[in-house]
């Protein structure tokens, strides 16, 4: 039988990291939220409309790189390149520099074309400014997922705390001397995450393990393809519902209408950037757990991480609910209140994809990213086929429930498949523990 002892020395390393994670990410979150904030203070509708559309187009590239790189690396770093993985680490930053090239290329022709279309409220710059900044923020990411496998969180965290200052300071002086834009806004986000990348993998150089062999390039990209391939797709699909009506809205509506969109999801940064810091502990952990106590040991876990997030959730939601009509006016300055009535339904929609963040990190550490998949591709063709038509009849108010709808809809599919692959299981408990998620 466990003893306190034994128990609080297996429980205190995992909240001191899960502390650093949370200061981490805190700090990631903290500086990203209120630059939305300022920006949507500082800058003219039509042009914070242009940098919600233009940080769509990033986050639809995060996500991709997270399905091709971050994830398998969670996964293969953890098991099949742990005996050799500095070298793993370094044909993973060959990789990077060739998907980096990639995306240089296809965003700066988007822009050029987005430039010669004579796209509104400073487009192009944006798309612009996404291409040069994505490669240097996508390999902070990188340094960091490689930092919380190996060692503590605690170097992530400064990184982090270099990219928040810098940012933030930056858009400070880029105001005073009137040189604040979309563009300039996402070069400040280069610059800083490249500024902490330096730093993160100067302390891997010195504290990584030699070892012997290294995996080639084909092998390390074969092995996340085959992994990734199916991540990937999901990613796509995960992307439509939150961000496809940014530049949907943008050309039916208007670009200031996809600016009142972007300062209501505002508020759900906060849960998702937390749950992404907790993601970069749990799904090694969960691959450990899968691999040691196979699927009764997974659901176990499934289901405490589940009722946390949804937990988590309640307790973020619930005092902005209260006071969403303040909240508005304190961070916006008295702007976007005419679409705070909507609140209510985002929340709704962040609580449905808090349920269901740890339902899918379950599947994926089964390695069952075509499960997750198949869950997330119904719910955004519906959000589609409903959220187009809704777009151009009732603009904002129209998207938001679609949203909603599509994040209900992936928690029930999902739930569906991860029961059903936990029968199938020879060591399966009977079955998966309930969740109840009140509408």
């Amino acid at each position: 039988m466990p003893t306190i002892a034994s128990i609080g020395g297996k429980l205190i390393p995992w909240a001191m990291k899960g502390g650093l994670a949370m200061l981490d990410q805190g700090l990631i979150t903290g500086s990203n939220f209120i630059m939305g904030i300022i920006l949507a203070r500082w800058l003219p509708s039509e042009q914070y409309g242009a940098y919600a559309v233009a940080f769509a187009v990033f986050v639809l590239l995060s996500m991709l790189y997270q399905s091709l790189f971050l994830e398998p690396q969670a996964v293969f770093g953890a098991s099949a390149y742990r005996g050799c993985f500095r070298g793993y680490v370094k044909a993973l930053l060959r990789l990077h520099l060739a998907t980096a090239l990639l995306i240089l290329l296809v965003l700066g022709v988007v822009a050029e074309v987005a430039l010669k279309l004579g796209q509104p409220g400073r487009l192009p710059g944006a798309l612009a400014g996404v291409a040069l900044a994505a490669p240097c923020i996508l390999l902070f990411w990188l340094g960091r997922r490689t930092i919380y496998l190996e060692f503590s969180p605690a170097p992530a965290a400064g990184g982090s705390l270099f990219y928040c200052a810098l940012i933030l300071c930056g858009l400070y002086v880029a105001y005073r001397f009137g040189l604040l834009s979309p563009m300039s806004a996402l070069l400040l986000m280069g610059l800083g995450a490249l500024g902490a990348s330096v730093f993160l993998f100067t302390y891997l150089k010195l504290r990584l393990p030699r070892t012997q062999g290294a995996p080639t390039l084909r092998d390390a990209w074969h092995r996340h393809w085959d992994y990734g391939r199916w991540a990937l797709a999901s990613a796509a699909m995960m992307w439509i519902p939150a961000n496809v009506f940014y530049p949907l809205l943008s050309s039916l509506c208007g670009m200031a209408q996809a600016g009142e969109l972007k300062a209501l999801m505002n508020f759900t940064v906060p849960v998702l950037q937390t749950y992404a810091a907790i993601s970069s502990l749990l799904l090694p952990y969960l691959v450990r757990v899968h691999e040691r106590e196979g699927y009764a040991g997974t659901s176990v876990v499934t289901r405490r991480v589940t009722l946390l997030c949804v937990s988590g959730a309640v307790v973020y939601w619930a005092p902005l609910l209260l006071f969403k009509a303040p909240a508005f006016r304190l961070l916006y300055s008295g702007r976007y209140t005419e679409v705070a009535y909507l609140l209510p339904v985002v929340a709704l929609g962040s609580l449905s994809w808090s349920a269901f963040f740890g339902l899918a990190n379950a599947l994926r550490a089964m390695t069952s990213p075509a499960s997750v998949f198949a869950a997330v591709l119904v719910s955004s063709c519906v959000s589609v086929t409903v959220g187009v038509p809704a777009a151009w009849a009732l603009g904002v108010r129209g998207v938001v429930w679609s949203m909603a709808l599509s994040e209900a809809l992936s928690l029930v599919m999902v739930l569906v498949l991860l029961r059903r692959k936990m029968r199938q299981a020879p060591d399966a408990v009977p079955n998966l523990p309930e969740l109840s998620v009140s509408s």
